[in-house]
C-alpha cells in the first residue's frame, strides 16, 4: 500500500506541466528570434556548438527532478509494520501537607513565598523528571486524602497540584502518619515494581510524632522508600490569614510556625530514604539520585503501527537527477560529431 503523510502537497505537481510549457514557449520565442537573422538550416552553420538534443535532455532531468522533490516533499509511505516499546520506571506518590502552617512564609521573612508557593515549584520540577514513572497525588492535613491516583497523566497531576490551597480542609493537624499508610495504599499489588514516597512537609505540630515513625518504618518494610522535602525555615514565622496573623486563642498571641528538619530527618531516615530542603539548589538532584536507587521495572508495553519511510528513495534519485544536469552542458559533444551512427550506402547499377 502506497499512501502519503502530507498528500496535500501533491497539488505542487501542477508545477511540472507548468515548467515544460515554460520551455515550450521560451524555444518557440528563441526561433521567432533567430527567424528575423534568416532561414533556420543557414543559421545552423554559424551555430556549430549549439545541441539540438541537450537543451530538451536537461529539461527532462530537471523535470524529473522537480517531480521526485516534491513526491519527496509529500513523504511517501509504504506497507505498516507492528512494533512495541517498554517503557521502565518506578511508581511514585506525592504527599503534601495542607496543614495552616504551610500558609507561612518558607523563609525567616514573614512576606515571603509561602511554603505552598514554594512546595508546588519543586513538586512541578520534580514531576517534569519523572520521564516513565507512574506518579500519584495525596494531599493531608488531620486526615489524608487521594487527589489523583497513580497515573502516566502529568498533566493532570500538575493540574490537580496547582489547585491545591491549605484553606480548604476545615480539618487541620499534621498527621503524617495517615499520609504516609494512605500512600503506601495508593501503590499497585505488583511487588516487583519500585515504589517511592515523596513526602513535603514542615515537619510541625505532629499529631502522633511515633506513630509517624512506625509508618515510615513499615514502608519500608513494605519496600516502599520514603523521602522527605522540608520546605520552611528554622526560624519561627507567623502564619497569615485574610485577617491578619493567625492568633492562638488561648494565649491571644500571634501563632509562630519553624520547619523542624531534625524530625523530618528522622522520618526520612525510619523510610529508607532520604531529607531534602527546598530550598537547597541541589535538593531535586539528590531526591532524583536517590530515588534512581530504586529499581526500574517495565511498568507498560506500547504497540503501535509504523509506516515504512520511503522519503530517502525519492530525494535521492532527484539528487541524482540534479547532478546529471549540472555536468550536462548545452553545447554540442565534440567526440561524439566523429562518430557517425547512420550512413548511406551507394546502389551500384
Amino acid at each position: 500500500m502506497f499512501t502519503f503523510a502530507y498528500p496535500t502537497y501533491l497539488v505542487l505537481l501542477l508545477a511540472v506541466p507548468l515548467l515544460v510549457l515554460l520551455y515550450v514557449l521560451a524555444r518557440y520565442a528563441r526561433k521567432k528570434n533567430l527567424a528575423k537573422f534568416g532561414l533556420i538550416p543557414n543559421l545552423q552553420h554559424l551555430m556549430p556548438e549549439v545541441s539540438k538534443y541537450k537543451p530538451p535532455l536537461k529539461l527532462a532531468l530537471e523535470v524529473g527532478a522537480l517531480f521526485f522533490i516534491i513526491i519527496a516533499l509529500c513523504r511517501p509511505w509504504g506497507g505498516v509494520h507492528a512494533t512495541k516499546s517498554d517503557k521502565e520506571g518506578i511508581e511514585v506518590v506525592i504527599a503534601v501537607d495542607v496543614s495552616n502552617s504551610m500558609l507561612a512564609s518558607s523563609s525567616s521573612d514573614d512576606s515571603g513565598t509561602s511554603r505552598m508557593r514554594a512546595a508546588k515549584l519543586v513538586l512541578e520540577k520534580l514531576i517534569n523528571r519523572l520521564d516513565n514513572d507512574r506518579v500519584g497525588l495525596i494531599v493531608y492535613a488531620n486526615d489524608a486524602y487521594t487527589l489523583i491516583p497513580v497515573t502516566s497523566d502529568y498533566v493532570s497531576a500538575k493540574m490537580f497540584l496547582n489547585s491545591i490551597d491549605p484553606s480548604q480542609y476545615q480539618n487541620q493537624g499534621t498527621n503524617i502518619g495517615a499520609a504516609i499508610d494512605r500512600a503506601v495504599a495508593s501503590f499497585s499489588q505488583d511487588d516487583n515494581i519500585g515504589k517511592s514516597i515523596v513526602l513535603i512537609t514542615d515537619a510541625e505540630d505532629l499529631e502522633d510524632k511515633n506513630g509517624t515513625i512506625q509508618a515510615a518504618k513499615h514502608a519500608k518494610k513494605d519496600h516502599v522508600q520514603l523521602n522527605v522535602v522540608g520546605v520552611g525555615s528554622p526560624t519561627p514565622v507567623r502564619i497569615p490569614t485574610p485577617s491578619g496573623p493567625m492568633i492562638n486563642p488561648e494565649t491571644g498571641a500571634p501563632v509562630e510556625t519553624a520547619l523542624d528538619e531534625n524530625l523530618a530527618a528522622e522520618i526520612a531516615g525510619a523510610g529508607g530514604g532520604i531529607y531534602v530542603n527546598a530550598s537547597n539548589p541541589d535538593a531535586l538532584n539528590e531526591l532524583e539520585k536517590q530515588m534512581d536507587t530504586v529499581k526500574k521495572t517495565a511498568l507498560e508495553t506500547n504497540a503501535y503501527a509504523v509506516h515504512d519511510e520511503l522519503f530517502s528513495i525519492f530525494a535521492w534519485i532527484a539528487l541524482f537527477l540534479l547532478c546529471l544536469d549540472v555536468f550536462i552542458l548545452d553545447r554540442k559533444i565534440r567526440w561524439l560529431d566523429k562518430i557517425s551512427f547512420f550512413s548511406r550506402k551507394s546502389n551500384n547499377i
